[in-house]
């Protein structure tokens, strides 16, 4: 005796190409959303000077910044050696003659480093030096 009648049921059916154009409309969404941050290769407590003052960057500095522990000296965001940034500093130089020099120096980096970075940059013929400083803390 049935009482019920059992209905033929089809298994149910994964549609892969849905599932595809959805996962993309996500992964686009999540493209597009996302913040890019350029992270600091090296962290600096930069020193502070009473005539320090807020400049826009410039797009003809060149940076060179000195850290505290090795490796000292970095060209832009690129690791040098100090023997090897002398070429490094021509060959900006030779690519854009305007360029002027910013030294981003740690407060304990070594002197001796910082005055290396000077001597490349007046042997390639940089004339113009800027150094990055922060506004003293109030107190």
């Amino acid at each position: 005796m049935r009482f019920l009648a059992r209905k033929n049921r089809k298994p149910p059916i994964v549609i892969i190409v849905a599932l595809i154009d959805v996962l993309m409309v996500v992964l686009i969404f999540m493209v597009v959303t996302t913040t890019f941050t350029n992270q600091a290769a090296v962290k600096l407590a930069l020193p502070e000077s009473s005539q320090a003052r807020a400049t826009p960057a410039v797009s003809n500095d060149l940076i060179v910044t000195v850290a505290r522990k090795p490796p000292y000296i970095y060209l832009g965001d690129e690791i040098v050696d100090p023997g090897a940034l002398e070429a490094g500093l021509k060959q900006a130089i030779d690519a854009n003659p305007e360029l002027e020099l910013s030294i981003r120096a740690d407060t304990d980096a070594p002197f001796g480093q910082i005055i290396k970075v000077m001597d490349a940059a007046k042997a390639v013929g940089i004339t113009s030096v800027k150094a990055f400083t922060k506004e003293p803390d109030g107190g």
